[in-house]
């Protein structure tokens, strides 16, 4: 008698074999799906934040591009600068350069200096020590 014949409680060896690799595979198979299922779901979260990110990138382009308009630059340095647009007469074509350079029509003006950084400036002071003794209170009481 061959194993495969063999009986065991009235079932052949071979077919109580191929019911347990049956379970395993059903039993693997559905592993193998709830793990993708799960790997789906991180996948779906990322996909909603890109394009979280790209409306976000479109909303500060559009930022950007109203921010860098000329129109609202000029009327800012207008306002805040006291700018103004360059009057024709203080145009200077390329033969006129080597004059100007020579004899300005205006003194350069003295340099702007720089407003420091406080936090550069400022010294680190060391704490005040405590007037009083702090009495930490027990824990029983």
């Amino acid at each position: 008698m061959s194993w495969i014949n063999r009986r065991v409680r009235g079932f052949r060896l071979v077919d109580l074999v191929a019911l347990g690799l049956l379970a395993g595979l059903i039993l693997g198979v559905y592993l193998a799906k709830t793990i993708a299922g799960g790997e789906r779901a991180k996948i779906a979260v990322v996909e909603r934040q890109i394009v979280a990110e790209k409306a976000r990138i479109r909303l500060l382009k559009a930022e950007v591009s109203h921010l860098e308009q000329p129109a609202r630059i000029e009327r800012l340095s207008e306002t805040y600068l006291g700018m103004a647009p360059v009057s024709f007469k203080r145009e200077a074509g390329p033969d006129a350069l080597s004059q100007l350079a020579i004899h300005p029509l205006v003194p350069p003006a003295a340099p702007v200096e720089a407003t420091p950084d406080p936090m550069v400036q400022a010294t680190p002071e060391p704490p005040a020590p405590l007037a009083t003794t702090t009495v930490l209170a027990e824990a029983g009481r």
